[in-house]
């Protein structure tokens, strides 16, 4: 019995020393499509510095319950963390605000 508790003792020291990582598995990366109610609208995206020319979803191809399709042309990849988004379409400024994005997060922005 005394070798018993012993080996336990033993075991149980050995597997709770030591300092363990813990990985979540999620990217750290975040996602922003952008949701207008007519089809093929090409926009200037301003993220803070950086500039893309996406296209955004048209509206009733995506509902709050559905995700949409991610492809290059209509989402873009930044990092977690707060943004100042600026959208413009044709020259017109349809959309400015700062943004929080978590990380693994997909934002849509309903233009």
């Amino acid at each position: 019995m005394k070798k018993l508790i012993i080996i336990s003792i033993f075991t149980l020291l050995l597997t709770g020393c030591g300092v363990h990582t813990v990985v979540s598995g999620v990217e750290d990366k975040a996602e922003i499509s952008f949701v207008a109610p007519t089809k093929k609208v090409n926009l200037n995206v301003k993220i803070d510095d950086n500039t893309y020319n996406v296209q955004a979803v048209y509206q009733r191809a995506w509902r709050k319950d559905r995700n949409i399709k991610k492809t290059v042309k209509n989402t873009i990849v930044i990092t977690p963390g707060k943004h100042n988004v600026e959208v413009r379409n044709l020259g017109e400024v349809v959309f400015q605000k700062q943004i929080f994005v978590s990380t693994g997060e997909h934002k849509i922005i309903e233009l």
